[in-house]
């Protein structure tokens, strides 16, 4: 086995182990059925209500706003919060120690942040299919589509979820810099009223967001051509989502890799001490 290739399949079995983990995992569980059952239900509720303008009903316009949001929350928020825990229990200092044990530890959070998003998804879609019908206007053509927007959208947002976790020196700074950015990007994006509806400069910033572009993709995925009216412009542009999508993606990639060499170079046996002294104080 090459020394290039050897972290990364490291960091593949550990990240594919971790998500095993993570499906017995009680509180891991209850998560997942908790957030995709609060959907599920809110959608269920919802199924006959009409979108103005539009034959269509609210969960069809609704699910790929909601879909686009919780890949965009958990690329962001899942890897700060893991990396911050895992600077102050240390196993990131026991990483570093290990041969090629920062590029394992990054690939084997890819896996297991990128994994941990599908039972969220499966238990939303699966059941919102059996009322809000038809699902996909598109075809196989359009859930090809959808793959392909998710994992542009999850190189988005992973590695500044990774940014933000290694800036972070604690998880309450994580909601800071991480939890409140996304919940504000939702408000904004088209997520829970379609754009049209807010004022023209909220537009224009939404319009510069990850979260916006990834469920127009999705939209124009899912959606007939109708629904165009529902977006700013009432056109589809799925080009310009691509492009925006991939300029995060290329931001974050670039940024990632130099401030998590700084990060891993600043982890000692003291700075982890002094982390869980100032843990204990904030707890005891």
């Amino acid at each position: 086995m090459s020394t290039t290739t050897q972290p990364f399949r490291a960091g593949l079995r550990r990240g594919w182990r971790e998500f095993l983990i993570s499906l017995r995992n009680p509180e891991d569980l209850t998560f997942y059925l908790f957030w995709s059952g609060a959907v599920v239900v809110y959608l269920f509720l919802n199924r006959t209500t009409p979108v103005e303008g539009t034959t269509l009903t609210l969960p069809q316009v609704v699910l790929p706003g909601a879909l686009a949001a919780m890949v965009v929350f958990g690329g962001l928020v899942g890897p700060a919060f893991a990396l911050v825990i895992e600077k102050e229990d240390g196993t990131l200092l026991r990483m570093k120690a290990a041969p090629h044990g920062v590029r394992t530890y990054v690939t084997a959070q890819v896996v297991l942040q990128s994994l941990g998003l599908l039972p969220l998804l499966v238990l939303i879609v699966l059941p919102v299919a059996l009322f809000a019908h038809p699902l996909m206007h598109r075809g196989a053509g359009g859930w090809v589509a959808v793959g392909a927007l998710l994992v542009l959208a999850l190189l988005a947002t992973l590695p500044l979820g990774m940014v933000i976790g290694a800036v972070a020196r604690k998880p309450g700074q994580v909601s800071t810099w991480g939890l409140l950015p996304v919940l504000g990007m939702m408000a904004i994006s088209g997520i829970f009223v379609p754009i049209t509806a807010l004022w023209g400069w909220v537009q224009g910033v939404a319009q510069v967001l990850p979260m916006y572009w990834l469920g127009h993709g999705l939209r124009w995925a899912f959606l007939p051509d109708e629904a165009r009216v529902l977006e700013a412009g009432e056109t589809w542009r799925v080009l310009e989502a691509l492009g925006v999508l991939g300029a995060w993606a290329a931001v974050g990639l670039l940024l990632a890799p130099r401030v998590l060499r700084r990060m891993a170079r600043r982890e000692s046996g003291s700075a982890v001490e002094a982390r869980r002294q100032e843990r204990m104080q904030r707890f005891g």
